[in-house]
């Protein structure tokens, strides 16, 4: 008697799945076509990202040799081009790259490039610096040191990476424009910082030989 029941009890089951294949099958397969679809792109996608990266990689290793070359303008325009059409990574390096290889000729255009970087707010904040600060040894010739501080000071706080470089050039700007209680101020700050780098006191130590000479003289 007991497989009797059994059999209907199955047989109850297997109406039941039937009526909900009947209502809700082409919604499970369409699920099941779409997430097929939905991986097969992803990886399509992937692939074209690595595709892009290698062919930006490239072409930024063979800007690299125009510039080892001394080919200097088809260096900017390579790096120029990769700036444009190369994955984003590839981007921020081939400005940073022109940018530098455009200051031999065209500081100017070369400081407009970093700036345009360091106020990027899609970069990170250490690209952001790095741009801050290559900008600002362009200008420690010719820019006041209100403006260089202007420029700089931010990174010059506990946290920022680029800050012994950025202390150290604010240093130097002081010492061109003569204002030797700034000077004292980065200098005594680099020297009481135990991370500071020896070569970036020294040089420190060196424009505070100078400002010394030349109070003398």
């Amino acid at each position: 008697m007991s497989d009797i029941f059994n059999e209907v009890d199955e047989e109850l089951r297997r109406e039941q799945l039937k009526r909900l294949w009947d209502r809700y099958g082409i919604f499970v397969i369409a699920a099941a076509v779409l997430f097929v679809a939905a991986v097969g792109g992803w990886r399509g996608f992937q692939w074209w990202e690595a595709k892009k990266a290698a062919a930006a990689g490239a072409a930024f290793e063979a800007a690299v040799v125009l510039v080892e070359q001394g080919k200097q303008q088809e260096a900017e325009a390579a790096f120029a081009k990769i700036a444009v059409d190369g994955t984003s990574n590839y981007r921020v390096l081939a400005k940073l790259r022109e940018a530098g290889t455009l200051a031999q000729r065209d500081p100017k255009a070369a400081v407009a490039i970093y700036d345009g970087l360091a106020g990027d707010s899609k970069l990170d904040q250490i690209q952001r610096d790095l741009a801050a600060l290559r900008a600002a040894f362009l200008l420690v010739d010719t820019a006041s040191y209100d403006d260089l501080k202007s420029r700089i000071e931010p990174l010059t706080a506990a946290d920022r990476a680029f800050r012994h470089s950025a202390r150290a050039l604010l240093a130097l700007a002081a010492w061109h424009g003569s204002n030797i209680p700034e000077l004292r101020r980065w200098t005594e700050l680099v020297m009481a910082d135990p991370s500071t780098p020896s070569n970036t006191r020294n040089q420190v130590e060196m424009l505070t030989a100078l400002a010394g000479a030349d109070s003398k003289g």
